[in-house]
């Protein structure tokens, strides 16, 4: 099936889009809405702009819009105008999201997709989470983390790649402050610089880490593709 991919660049999106190209579905072009701030509650905020590297890395196309409320009725409304772009110009039958739990945005987007006749697809959905999370590993996905916003999780994670050492000490954290192993609350969020995807990797030349002493974010300040590497 022709599908597009709801994308924000961080590691549920991006191995959605790998676990649909392995179910033999050709992913046509990447959707990426740009919210108004970060009290959006369906859409990702850090980093948006760089998944343009991202989408040159995939050689997938990308529409990209801005959603000029929080409010989520508006936010729905951006979603249907970039789905009906997608399906005028590439002719998509589906989308694929990487929703792993929450049904408020499950719900959402499906009530959208179905007024546009589109399948949505789920791959992720119910992956139990530190199974998950050695899978990504595991496939060879480089991701570090853009935001943090958790008791237990300080400003020493902001821009970290994390690898297997890290998902022990964040499976002991995850345990002692209840949160989400693999984050679906949006107790972080990530930004994928490598994966079996990407013809190139991406280089983070630049970046600043924002922290008010509870949360905080990592900004990707200048990055490129390093074609040196493949």
């Amino acid at each position: 099936m022709k599908i597009a991919s709801l994308f924000s660049g961080g590691k549920d999106s991006t191995y959605a889009i790998h676990l649909a190209q392995k179910q033999g579905h050709v992913v046509a072009c990447l959707l990426s809405i740009h919210p108004k701030s970060s009290e959006s509650h369906l859409l990702h905020h850090p980093n948006l702009k760089w998944t343009s590297l991202q989408s040159q890395s995939m050689r997938i196309p990308q529409l990209m819009i801005n959603s000029n409320s929080d409010d989520t009725g508006e936010e729905l409304d951006s979603l249907k105008t970039i789905l009906t772009n997608a399906k005028n110009n590439y002719s998509i039958e589906g989308v694929v999201h990487g929703g792993i739990k929450s049904n408020f945005q499950k719900n959402k987007f499906e009530n959208v997709c179905r007024d546009l006749g589109l399948t949505v697809l789920s791959p992720l959905w119910g992956s139990e989470p530190e199974h998950y999370m050695k899978d990504l590993l595991d496939a060879n996905f480089k991701f570090i983390l853009t935001s943090v916003t958790s008791a237990g999780l300080d400003d020493s994670w902001l821009g970290r790649q994390l690898d297997y050492e890290d998902l022990k000490e964040l499976k002991l954290l995850a345990k002692k402050y209840h949160f989400n192993l693999n984050f679906e609350g949006g107790e972080a969020e990530s930004f994928v610089v490598d994966c079996p995807l990407f013809s190139y990797p991406i280089e983070i030349i630049k970046g600043e880490k924002f922290w008010d002493g509870y949360r905080g974010r990592f900004e990707i300040l200048e990055a490129r593709l390093n074609y040196d590497v493949r």
